[in-house]
């Protein structure tokens, strides 16, 4: 393993100038306008309460740290007690905000409200009611200050009492412990043991669970999780119902028709235009910030609910602290290439128990007749299946970069690829769309004869196909790692980088080359460079360029590796 490589933003542009602007606040007006269209609605002689306030209803209770991020307007005709407009916004949004739902109340009110402008507005904050003033000048609307609004109150009682009886997700006393426990499954990778069909068994025999049957999601990276099934026969019921029923419907009655607890993984919202093609991401590509655990059950009766009442907790808890633990104990024989007779017990510690059992004893088995049998009901053979990840297995070599050659991640603005492609010594050209601010490149310097080697491999190999990154540890150390690999037209995979994944420069870099990747419409290049030993060695000029091999990008699933591990090589003579 090699360890002396380092990871720099480069790229052949000016320093940019940052600017710090500071912006004043400024009173905006209604233009006249809206100001004659306003005067038009009939005046009615009443007193309408306008206020702006959190509200705890419109936060998640099972995270506190979201409550209050949003606020709610609300205006209210108190001669007729309605609500004539509500509004839901973030709590940093200015007081225009307030004057955009008084508007809507006035020219589009809620029903059974018609438009209409009131006599007199009644506010309990004084800059609330100083700003109403001078945006609503002309109108011939009193705006006044009071220190309560009855009407307003009573809602606001009203909603908050509808967020405390709200169910939560998890139970208080449950939460932190399941997140925490979802988070070491995530760590523990199980899907890159076993496939959907490996069943396992875990024997409680507590809170009215005897056993539960586990099925890990996750191996083809599309959707990652834990399913537990009360029953075997609820597991094998949906699993033939998938195979024979083809229309969503059907599908979508096989799904409510199964009796499970599960734990699932999304990702952590985000609406940036970052995430404008999240359905192509695999959740295993991101870092674990941007991980969420869901909790839920789903049953032929209940259908799916998104939350766990307080004994289902207790038995998820304790069935993933005991997956924990039999996926740590026992990862080497997971790894084979058929799922091996296993039966591990553990006593596993109840935080929170009403009863004198502070500990549970827990069994966690495979079955591997099961996992036949299942394989069976859809028409696959033990011996097909191994047959078949045979034909997926890509050695990954590790004999085209020197050890010693130097290594950068970053971009090449659009003006100096065109010269660079003009005046390197090879070039292989794709169908770029000069989008973004420039090129994403990956950086090789080496001495000239071993540049050349280089790129003569590459050539031989038929060109270079795509750039990607794939994770990988180190098991006897438990340290991991983000490859980077490239793949040629013949699909051989060569190892280029091996890079911390905790490296929090490797981290900054890989989410610009992967953010810059996606504005160029997944395209990215590699640049082949000498001069390791001379002047220029960690920053090539354009004359050390000697090969631009423009690629695409490939994602982890597009490589389809799975988390690679490092093993040691003995040289037996």
């Amino acid at each position: 393993m090699r360890f002396n490589r380092s990871i720099h933003s480069w790229s052949w542009q000016q320093p940019a100038i940052l600017f710090a602007l500071n912006a004043s606040y400024s009173m905006s007006a209604l233009n006249r306008n809206t100001r004659r269209r306003l005067k038009k609605l009939q005046q009615l002689p009443s007193v309408w309460e306008g206020d702006r306030r959190p509200l705890l209803a419109f936060s998640d209770t099972t995270e506190p740290d979201t409550e209050g991020s949003s606020e709610c307007i609300l205006w209210v005709d108190g001669s007729e007690g309605i609500v004539r407009s509500m509004d839901v916004v973030p709590k940093e949004m200015g007081p225009e905000a307030i004057v955009r739902a008084l508007l809507r109340a006035m020219e589009h009110p809620q029903s059974p409200a018609r438009p209409a402008r009131p006599s007199k507005i009644v506010v309990r904050d004084r800059e609330i009611q100083f700003f109403l003033r001078g945006v609503l000048q002309d109108l011939e609307i009193s705006i006044d200050y009071v220190p309560d609004l009855p009407l307003i109150d009573e809602l606001f009682r009203g909603f908050e009492e509808v967020a405390l009886q709200r169910q939560p997700k998890l139970p208080p006393q449950y939460a932190d412990l399941l997140l925490a426990k979802a988070y070491e499954i995530w760590d523990d990778a199980p899907w890159e043991l076993l496939a959907d069909h490996q069943i396992l068994c875990i024997e409680l025999n507590r809170w009215e669970v005897s056993e539960l049957y586990v099925s890990v999601m996750g191996m083809l990276g599309m959707e990652y999780g834990i399913l537990l099934y009360r029953s075997l026969d609820s597991l094998k019921r949906f699993r033939a119902s998938v195979l024979t029923q083809e229309s969503l419907a059907a599908m979508e009655q096989a799904f409510l028709g199964q009796d499970c607890l599960f734990l699932t993984y999304g990702r952590v919202d985000d609406d940036s235009d970052e995430n404008e093609e999240d359905d192509d991401i695999d959740l295993a590509d991101l870092p674990v910030s941007e991980i969420v655990p869901n909790f839920g059950t789903v049953h032929p009766l209940e259908g799916m609910r998104p939350f766990l009442y307080e004994e289902e907790a207790s038995a998820v808890y304790v069935a993933l602290e005991a997956l924990h633990r039999f996926f740590r104990s026992s990862y080497r024989q997971l790894e084979e290439d058929t799922l091996p007779a296993l039966s591990k017990r553990f006593r596993i510690p109840v935080p929170v128990e009403t009863d004198l059992k502070s500990t549970a004893a827990v069994k966690v088995a495979t079955l591997p007749d099961l996992a036949s049998e299942l394989l069976e009901m859809a028409g696959i053979s033990e011996e097909e299946e191994l047959e078949e990840d045979d034909e997926l297995e890509m050695p990954l070599r590790d004999d085209l970069v020197p050890k010693d050659a130097f290594l950068s991640l970053g971009m090449i603005p659009w003006e100096n690829v065109e010269v660079l492609r003009s005046g390197v010594d090879f070039y292989q050209s794709r169908e770029l769309q000069s989008t973004g601010e420039g090129l994403p490149v990956v950086l090789i310097q080496t001495t000239r004869p071993k540049a050349k080697v280089l790129i003569e491999q590459l050539k031989t190999d038929g060109g270079l196909k795509g750039i990607g990154f794939n994770p990988g540890e180190d098991p006897f150390e438990g340290d991991r790692y983000d490859l980077g690999i490239l793949q040629t037209e013949n699909s051989s995979l060569y190892l280029f980088g091996e890079f911390p994944e905790a490296d929090p420069t490797h981290i900054a870099a890989r989410k610009k080359w992967d953010q810059r990747c996606k504005k160029n419409k997944g395209y990215c290049a590699l640049i082949v460079a000498k001069g390791l030993t001379g002047a220029s060695r960690g920053n090539p000029q354009p004359r050390d360029m000697m090969a631009l091999f423009e690629a695409r990008s490939l994602s982890t699933k597009e490589l389809g590796l799975g988390m690679l591990q490092l093993m040691p090589m003995f040289d037996l003579e």
